[in-house]
């Protein structure tokens, strides 16, 4: 990736942020643009987007900014016009990482509590062999 395509990207991010958060963001959530993947020519932005809706199912928030995907990127362009000749194509993604790390942390956990089992049943035996 060039230097063009992540300066872009970190803009993208930004300014999308912003919008997002003063436009799409219902009261008592929270939405963060995580990461903005420019693709080398520059036409296509991938969004990743992370939305905090406690008590709330967040899928209606991530339809209304998928169906407003025009609106965002007409706004988008108000902002980043004199930045490039093109106004990249938006396309939204449910950024996952912290359901990953949630699962990847579970199971070092349990692996960790069997390795642990494991070991007290060792010292056990080594005890009664004695």
């Amino acid at each position: 990736m060039s230097i063009r395509t992540e300066r872009l990207g970190s803009v993208i991010q930004k300014d999308l942020g912003e919008i997002l958060q003063r436009n799409y963001q219902p009261s008592g959530s929270f939405i963060t643009v995580t990461r903005v993947k420019m693709t080398d020519d520059l036409s296509i932005a991938k969004v990743y987007l992370s939305i905090f809706a406690p008590g709330r199912d967040e899928g209606p928030i991530y339809q209304q900014i998928d169906n407003s995907q025009d609106e965002i990127r007409f706004e988008l362009a108000s902002r980043i016009k004199n930045q490039v000749r093109r106004i990249p194509e938006l396309l939204f993604y449910e950024d996952d990482t912290a359901e990953y790390v949630n699962r990847m942390e579970h199971l070092f956990n349990k692996a960790k509590a069997s390795r642990s089992d494991s070991d007290t049943d060792e010292d056990s035996d080594q005890q009664s062999s004695r």
